[in-house]
């Protein structure tokens, strides 16, 4: 597929006119809004005057983070699509200023919200039956207490905003637009540009000349950087340790686990559940080394597929296909809806394209499409890919159709389940129905490999941010000879001695944005870990469970994550679950070798 964007048909390219037909129209919702955050601000005399006052204040901040988080997708859009295109990151910019403008005219909300006697409230409830709807926001807000700083304070923080939030941004324009990796030569033997959106292609090639090229190529390039990108981490995580412990907590892990109302026991019993089982893992890399027939096993050759990487192209239209069939077992509305986005509304933005964000999301909430951007190379990664966010923007359109504004988005927590539902689904439908052992063997080594990237390389990737915030909240400059030191002993750790760690290995955690999402990372462990045991579930108790899962779809935020999964008969709580997980990691290692004979 071309690499301009204008070459690429319609049909693959999201729609950004289903938000605002073109910019005149974002440009006028866009003054309307900042009319009103200026008028809310006249809100903080009354806003607990009475019940009719407080019932307005919350339906008036609604509506108006409402049109904002359009106003935002909408740019959003049009920006990540093209990181050079410097009029579509003067949209996003404008919308950034704007929620800057708007958290700091709402810092007042919070504070007046805790400050309400209880008794107070519950009399406005039963006098405004509206705000009652408001319910888990209003819980929300005042379970920080503990934590709320004084208005002045609260005023200092929001106005501040802006400048505490630039760092992620800066990362991504920097490495998308700014940063060039180099030619390598690819499998024909020809130069081929290496991208961030075709690293991990390379190195699932399987010519391990290519491998090895990409991967030294990528991390020879990252190198010339790591002063500023750890310059930039360091600048994010400062922000987020200080911000914690201005508030009280007693770390900015404990703030962001806070935030998602669970404990950091949940992420500490993964570390420590995983770390106790590394050996299942080695013996994963033993078997991957005996498959590729290499003598030793290198970190360049960990993506590789361990079966003929002929049998994994796919095109993106089977791809969709294959989605679609297997999504089919939660019913024709689930399936029905999914297809049309995909072929007739256009929420996917299909192909690479020169300056397009590397990756893949999904995104989308109340009274907005889901949107999907991939990177589709024809691969069954891709697919995979397609799969997952798929799982994402049927979780949001549940949610979303299911509860008011407010109650809509789920939590971060939960955020990942569907998605790998989805997955290994898709791998489980296909192992089924598979009639050869290439094939089993093929969808066995794409079931490993997510369990090794979701389970065990989150994990370590939450390891090493926990190292992060620790260091930096005891004093100690996160330089990039201290990151990489850290990281490398992690990652030497991680994969054992039998993998040769190659040293430029260290210079990854540049590549890895995910560290500037706030402990973000391990949720994908956690939830794959609920994934896996909803997918046996399904499998084992048929469509009674299929309505149990479809209803925590619909929870949104209505409920606790926690309770929420309870839904689902999901208790994460409980350190069984991960350890199911690993045990399930387990089996699918040994069905590969014992279909394949190794070791």
């Amino acid at each position: 597929m071309t690499t301009v964007r204008k070459d690429i048909p319609e049909q693959y390219k999201w729609d950004p006119a289903a938000l605002y037909p073109d910019v005149a129209a974002f440009d006028a919702a866009f003054e309307q809004a900042k009319a009103d955050i200026a008028a809310f601000a006249s809100r903080e005399q009354t806003i607990t005057k009475d019940a009719a006052s407080l019932a307005e204040t919350l339906e008036t901040q609604m509506a108006i983070e409402l049109t904002i988080h359009r106003l935002y997708e909408y740019a959003q859009l049009a920006s990540d699509v093209d990181l050079s295109d410097n009029a579509a990151l003067g949209l996003r910019g404008r919308v950034q200023n704007l929620l800057d403008d708007w958290t700091s005219a709402t810092a007042f909300v919070n504070p007046a919200l805790i400050r309400l006697e209880e008794d107070t409230l519950a009399a406005w409830m039963e006098q405004q039956p509206s705000i009652k709807a408001y319910s888990r926001y209003l819980h929300g807000v005042r379970r920080f207490r503990p934590y709320t700083l004084s208005d002045e304070g609260e005023k200092l923080l929001a106005d501040m905003s802006g400048a505490l939030s630039s760092h992620d941004d800066i990362r991504g324009v920097f490495t998308a637009a700014d940063m060039r990796f180099g030619k390598i030569r690819g499998e024909d033997d020809k130069p081929l540009q290496l991208t961030g959106a075709n690293f991990v292609t390379q190195l699932m090639s399987g010519n391990r000349r290519v491998r090895r090229a990409a991967f030294f190529k990528m991390y020879e390039t990252y190198a010339q950087f790591g002063n500023t990108l750890s310059a930039l981490l360091q600048g994010f995580i400062n922000e987020r340790v200080t911000v914690a412990m201005v508030r009280g907590f007693e770390s900015s892990l404990q703030a962001s686990t806070f935030n998602d109302e669970v404990t950091p026991d949940i992420m500490h019993n993964l570390i420590a559940t995983v770390n106790k089982h590394l050996d299942v893992l080695y013996d994963y890399y033993d078997v991957k080394r005996e498959s590729l027939g290499v003598s030793q096993l290198h970190l360049y050759d960990v993506y590789a597929p361990m079966v003929a990487a002929e049998t994994r192209s796919c095109s993106y239209e089977q791809a969709v296909e294959m989605v679609l069939d297997t999504v089919s077992v939660f019913g024709e509305e689930y399936r029905s809806v999914l297809e049309d986005g995909i072929r007739n509304r256009r929420w996917v933005d299909v192909y690479p394209n020169a300056g397009k964000r590397d990756g893949a999301y999904s995104t989308g909430g109340c009274d907005i499409e889901p949107y999907m951007l991939l990177n589709f190379t024809d691969t069954f990664d891709d697919v995979s890919t397609l799969a997952h966010e798929a799982g994402h923007s049927m979780h949001t359109w549940y949610s979303s159709g299911s509860n008011p504004p407010q109650d809509a988005a789920y939590t971060i927590f939960v955020a990942e389940v569907a998605s790998i539902v989805n997955e290994l689904l898709l791998m489980r439908r296909q192992l089924a129905s598979a009639t050869d052992d290439a094939r089993k063997a093929e969808i066995l080594d794409q079931l490993m490999e997510l369990y090794r990237t979701t389970l065990f390389r989150q994990t370590m990737f939450a390891e090493f941010e926990e190292t992060m915030h620790t260091l930096c909240a005891d004093g100690v400059p996160l330089t990039k000879e201290v990151l990489c030191d850290k990281y490398y002993a992690i990652i030497k750790r991680y994969f054992g001695p039998r993998v040769v760690c190659d040293k430029p290995i260290a210079m990854e955690w540049m590549r890895i944005p995910h560290f500037y999402y706030n402990f973000y990372v391990y949720k994908y462990a956690t939830c794959l870990s609920a994934a896996s045991a909803i997918v046996k579930r399904i499998e084992t108790e048929g469509e009674s469970y299929v309505q149990k899962y479809l209803a925590f779809l619909r929870c949104g935020n209505s409920k606790s994550p926690i309770d929420s999964l309870k839904v689902a008969g999901i208790d994460l709580t409980r350190p069984e679950v991960v350890e199911d997980a690993v045990a399930d990691f387990a089996a699918t290692v040994k069905q590969y070798r014992a279909l394949c004979k190794k070791g």
